[in-house]
């Protein structure tokens, strides 16, 4: 099936971690079910997990959408260089880690002007180099991978 189908290619909620969160009580439930055939007691659980996590993803997606038009206003008042900057940035919105490469590739400009665009989101804060090299850098929108990753710490 395609993605046209109307089918996810990917879950959109991660209810394993709540499930996680909430271990005792989930095997528990599990238990009166193999025990006692207590589905209610198991549904009720589930899809408070299912309300839970898809009111997070609400919440997760609106911080982005805010970050990303913060940072893409930012942008925009970099002069003549913002409409390269901008191409780079909208790639770094779909993937928050990147390489220079990978940005040419996919945005169609030339590497030294993904190079360039990149060089403004650093300067700007909203991009940030983690290998050091001089060489096959990668990037990272650090404030976007932040809001991806709250409450997913080991417990």
């Amino acid at each position: 099936m395609s993605q046209t189908d109307g089918i996810l290619s990917q879950p959109l909620l991660y209810l394993s971690l709540y499930f996680k969160q909430h271990r005792t009580e989930y095997y528990r439930l599990l238990d009166q079910v193999r025990l006692e055939g207590d589905w209610e007691a198991w549904v009720d659980f589930f899809l408070e997990g299912v309300k839970h996590v898809a009111a997070g993803a609400v919440d997760t997606t609106r911080r982005l959408v805010a970050l990303f038009e913060g940072d893409r206003q930012r942008v925009q008042r970099l002069g003549r260089i913002a409409a390269t900057t901008l191409r780079v940035f909208g790639d770094l919105c779909q993937r928050p880690l990147v390489t220079l490469n990978q940005v040419s590739e996919r945005t169609g400009i030339s590497f030294p002007s993904a190079a360039k665009g990149m060089k403004a989101l650093v300067g700007l804060g909203i991009a940030r180099e983690l290998t050091g090299q001089r060489r096959n850098r990668i990037f990272a929108y650090d404030r976007y991978l932040s809001i991806l990753t709250e409450g997913t710490e080991p417990l």
